[in-house]
């Protein structure tokens, strides 16, 4: 059969492409999570963002909607709560590159999902997406006349 080498090893070589490229999740231990998420933010870089302070602080915005709360690390898992009807729940949490997934021990719904980047400085500032949303929509306002 012609072309029966060549299709075999493009076949294999699209399947080796493709296992490659899929993400591969390490579960954290409670000292890397704290190692990973301390004076750093959790965010989709579009829609929210949730800042981790040292003191255990926790900043979150969705949306322009700014919550503040805490969290701890307890056997091995994060635990946020958030005191304003906000509830609180401890995930485990696991690491690809920058992918961070938040799942809840036992269950079979999907993984609350982000990325790590630097935080801003300030905890009390609203997370960077926020903030370039805000001077973008400065940008475009026409100057009084």
């Amino acid at each position: 059969m012609e072309g029966g080498p060549i299709l075999a090893v493009v076949a294999s070589a699209v399947g080796f492409s493709a296992a490659a490229g899929a993400e591969v999740f390490q579960k954290l231990s409670g000292a890397q999570i704290r190692a990973k998420l301390v004076g750093r933010q959790l965010t989709d870089e579009s829609h929210w963002g949730e800042i981790y302070q040292p003191n255990g602080r926790l900043v979150s915005d969705e949306m322009g909607n700014t919550r503040v709360g805490s969290w701890h690390i307890m056997k091995n898992q994060l635990c946020k709560t958030y005191p304003e009807g906000g509830g609180s729940a401890c995930f485990d949490v696991w690491l690809s590159g920058r992918a961070i997934q938040m799942r809840i021990p036992g269950s079979t719904d999907f993984p609350f999902e982000g990325v790590l980047i630097d935080a801003p400085h300030s905890g009390t500032a609203p997370p960077p997406h926020r903030l370039a949303d805000r001077a973008s929509s400065k940008s475009t306002q026409s100057a009084p006349r």
